[in-house]
């Protein structure tokens, strides 16, 4: 017996699947102001079973920050809908950007040169930069990349460019290779991560340090983003992965 569900089950798993998520752990990349990651065995099979307690910021890993994370009186990961989590997905490449400038940060007229190639960016998808930071992992130092000045130098969104997405593209959600949604050197500058607030006072959510962004097309590919349902969670590591068109 079949149905359309099923039908579109079968054409799913017909198609590729590419996994966007770092097995994290210990000695995995964090934001710095985080302590590593604990694992402990807490019972093994010679006791009869294998049990492990785990210990870890909610932003680590590759994760998911609810608009709770930054702006107050919003909501919290558990209050995010199924349907949210899974969206169309646009790749804007900026890898060879980022190489040249670890400062690099997108701006209005990336997207437009993006649209002009790829068409306009619809309604209602997850917007990821693609930076190939994520091949920095597993190390620590490559990922903050600090320079002479003793600062880190990471590429990231501007303000503009989310504005732009969000209100005139009314895009739902954004994701990036990177500890954060600002470039390092705007952090510096500004005192504050004003990009990643301004992303989750949009009431959405964001996808931080995704990977494999380098074997996803333009456009056409949808992501979904599977994260545990922890109790008034301000984030928590997510299971993201894309299939291919």
């Amino acid at each position: 017996m079949s149905n359309e569900l099923l039908q579109a089950f079968q054409l799913l798993k017909s198609k590729q699947w590419v996994d966007l998520t770092h097995t994290f752990g210990p000695d995995s990349p964090h934001f710095q102001s985080f302590d590593a990651a604990q694992f402990e065995t807490l019972f093994d099979h010679e006791q009869g079973f294998f049990a492990q307690s785990f210990k870890f910021a909610g932003q680590y890993g590759t994760h998911l920050d609810a608009p709770i994370h930054f702006v107050r009186n919003a909501r919290y990961l558990e209050e995010l809908d199924l349907k949210e989590l899974v969206l169309p997905l646009v790749v804007i490449d900026k890898s060879a950007e980022a190489e040249a400038n670890p400062d690099y940060t997108l701006e209005i007229e990336d997207i437009l040169s993006f649209e002009a190639e790829h068409g306009e960016i619809e309604e209602g998808t997850f917007v990821a930069l693609r930076t190939d930071w994520s091949k920095r992992w597993p190390s620590q130092e490559a990922f903050e990349n600090k320079g002479a000045d003793g600062n880190n130098h990471a590429p990231g969104w501007s303000v503009s460019a989310l504005t732009f997405l969000f209100h005139e593209r009314k895009i739902k959600a954004v994701g990036h290779e990177t500890f954060d949604t600002d470039a390092t050197i705007d952090f510096h500058k500004n005192g504050a991560l004003i990009a990643e607030y301004y992303v989750l006072e949009q009431d959405t959510y964001q996808v931080e340090l995704l990977k494999n962004l380098d074997l996803l097309p333009p456009k056409g590919a949808v992501i979904f983003n599977l994260v545990p349902k922890a109790s008034k969670a301000s984030g928590f590591p997510v299971r993201s992965f894309a299939i291919l068109p």
